[in-house]
């Protein structure tokens, strides 16, 4: 079994970015490269077993969510169909713990997969890559365009941005 990990820590608070994460059909509001995204079967973003079919780069990709904690923040999901890359057993978990230390957030993501032994630190090391890649666009997503951090609680851009739902 290999394993990929990347962690970092944003400004923001662990409650700002979970907020963002939680819903398992957010993906295109924080990874860059991601279209459209809907929940199948009319089951909601934060249910477990709720399968994510969202466009990302042009290609169909099909996620389910396997577990799912708001006391941890923390959600694990696996392939349902083929992965992009040649793993087998995939599965992979988003945390985001609170830095009490200036109200920040410990965010990491990690992954646990099979391939052939020759391949194993490739493509882990493809895996970080990519894991470092979307967490620099959560960061990103919760930055205003003027470049300063959200003055205002989510909720409060939800309502400004017409989102009906709030956690």
């Amino acid at each position: 079994m290999a394993r990929a990990y990347y962690s970092t820590v944003f400004e923001q608070s662990a409650q700002d970015a979970w907020e963002i994460v939680r819903d398992f059909n957010n993906y295109p509001v924080w990874v860059g490269g991601a279209g459209e995204s809907r929940i199948e079967d009319g089951r909601s973003g934060d249910s477990v077993g709720a399968i994510r079919n969202v466009l990302y780069k042009g290609r169909r990709v099909r996620q389910r969510l396997l577990a799912q904690s708001d006391v941890e923040r923390s959600q694990t999901y696996e392939f349902c169909d083929a992965p992009t890359l040649p793993v087998t057993g995939f599965q992979a978990t988003l945390r985001i713990t609170p830095v009490i230390d200036g109200n920040r957030a410990f965010v990491e993501w990690w992954a646990s997969f099979d391939c052939e032994p020759g391949h194993r630190d490739e493509l882990a090391a493809t895996l970080q890559n990519w894991f470092g890649k979307w967490l620099q666009s959560l960061r990103l997503s919760m930055v205003t365009p003027a470049g300063s951090p959200l003055q205002c609680p989510l909720s409060e851009v939800r309502k400004v941005m017409g989102y009906s739902q709030t956690y």
